[in-house]
């Protein structure tokens, strides 16, 4: 009797899922005209001086928000001169990419720039995110999972734009060209890096500018069955756009690097309408550091010093990448005992599993295409003529050698071993108490000030 009560119920909760499927209805909308091939190169920031300062926000929840918190306060604290006067380094980041919840202050950073730090925390870090989401146990919330993720987009968007955004889009990214920011998410269908941005907004012939932030870091932080995917709309032939020529070279290359010939083969499946609408969840199911889009820009390149322009490439010095990371160490004590692990700590540890190895593999990817890079861009600028250099208008100080790049890494396992458990046991969700913010915000604003790279960093500027 038990066995056939079973049988029906799940019979029931697959009938039920049918009924109860989840989607999101897709907010962007379409371009009306022509626009210009753009390539991610184009999206980074047009820095004019001799210092680059990238910074990556890694997933987490709200424990990976006040962490990067605390790397921001810090930052702001330190002063260097410019111009003969001192500033704060944290006025001289060019460039934030942000992944789920590293997304949510990516996002409100490059809205309210230094502003930002009265009240992010207050607004944010203090609030309980998870009011506005469906998290109770049932039938019909069973059903839901089942049917495409508990949570539409009526809920975490909505919040975020009462709380935090406040209605704003992507143009009001574009009003300041400083620091350029970047949200990332997955492209679950193709299984490639997405990146808010014109590449792949003008290949879908989308208006990127109308595009709301709180759906861009919605997507970035939709966690698998606890979201619904967020869905973009294709508009073939809408724009008379063109596939960039890199886009093109990549497809056709059979030795193309597999990261850049997939995401090539992604970006033409929504210019030419082979994909009708494009399904989003978190960014960490690819790449939870939000480096893909680096990589990319840094593989796509036909000259040596791209993704720069060569009056950027010229001037740069120093190049600092520090990455922001929030994930989470192995957890459950089902390693130390035969049985085990159950359904639950399966999935999890499965989840877990392929996140930190797509993970691993672009910060080592990166790391190496970025020391490649400086290779190239060290000899250009010491094969350049004399004509060439007055062209571009180089110094007579300048070095040509004088080209370093620092990628860094800062973690909870970068702390002693007590206070490294204590970080990470705090859980990736979005709602924690007060004492658990405070503590990651001050040991983020650690975590960089005993850094010594960065602090060699410094040193060079």
């Amino acid at each position: 009797m038990h066995a056939w009560g079973r049988l029906v119920a799940a019979i029931g909760v697959v009938a039920l899922s049918g009924c109860t499927s989840v989607y999101n209805v897709p907010q962007n909308q379409p371009l009306t005209g022509p626009v210009q091939a753009a390539s991610l190169g184009s999206e980074l920031p047009l820095n004019s001086d001799d210092v680059m300062l990238s910074l990556a926000f890694s997933g987490g929840g709200t424990r990976a928000a006040a962490f990067s918190f605390g790397v921001l306060k810090e930052l702001d604290t330190m002063r260097i001169r410019d111009r003969g006067k001192a500033v704060s380094l944290l006025d001289r980041v060019d460039f934030v990419s942000g992944v789920s919840g590293g997304s949510v202050l990516a996002a409100y950073y490059g809205l309210r720039r230094r502003d930002a730090l009265a009240d992010f925390r207050e607004r944010f870090l203090l609030r309980n995110a998870e009011e506005s989401l469906n998290t109770r146990v049932s039938l019909i919330n069973l059903g839901r999972a089942l049917g495409g993720g508990l949570n539409d987009a009526t809920h975490l968007p909505r919040w975020l734009d009462e709380n935090l955004f406040g209605g704003a889009t992507f143009r009001e990214f574009r009003r300041d060209q400083r620091p350029r920011i970047w949200i990332n998410a997955s492209d679950i269908y193709n299984r490639t890096p997405f990146v808010f941005g014109s590449v792949a907004f003008d290949a879908m012939c989308s208006d990127l500018l109308s595009y709301p932030i709180s759906e861009a870091v919605a997507a970035s932080a939709a966690v698998p069955v606890v979201f619904a995917p967020i869905v973009l709309e294709t508009f073939p032939g809408r724009c008379q756009t063109k596939l960039p020529d890199w886009i093109v070279r990549a497809r056709a290359n059979r030795n193309a690097q597999p990261l850049l010939r997939d995401f090539a083969q992604a970006i033409e499946s929504y210019h030419t309408g082979s994909m009708r609408y494009v399904k989003l969840l978190d960014g960490g199911l690819v790449d939870n550091f939000g480096l893909s889009g680096f990589s990319i820009a840094l593989l796509s390149a036909t000259r040596p010093y791209e993704p720069m322009t060569p009056r950027q490439a010229v001037r740069i010095r120093r190049m600092f990448f520090l990455i922001v990371d929030s994930g989470r160490a192995p957890s459950g004590n089902w390693a130390q005992q035969l049985p085990g692990p159950t359904g639950v700590e399966l999935v999890m540890a499965t989840a877990d599993t392929a996140t930190e190895a797509n993970t691993r593999a672009s910060y080592a990817a990166f790391g190496a295409l970025m020391n490649e890079w400086v290779g190239k861009v060290r000899r250009w600028r010491c094969g350049l003529s004399a004509a060439e250099r007055q062209r571009l208008g180089v110094g007579p100080n300048w070095r040509c050698d004088d080209v370093n790049v620092f990628v860094e890494r800062v973690g909870f396992d970068q702390f002693d071993r007590t206070r490294a458990e204590a970080l990470d046991a705090i859980p990736t969700r979005f709602y924690l108490p007060q004492q658990s913010v405070d503590f990651l915000i001050e040991a983020g604003r650690e975590a960089v000030r005993n850094n010594s790279i960065y602090r060699a960093f410094r040193r060079g500027l």
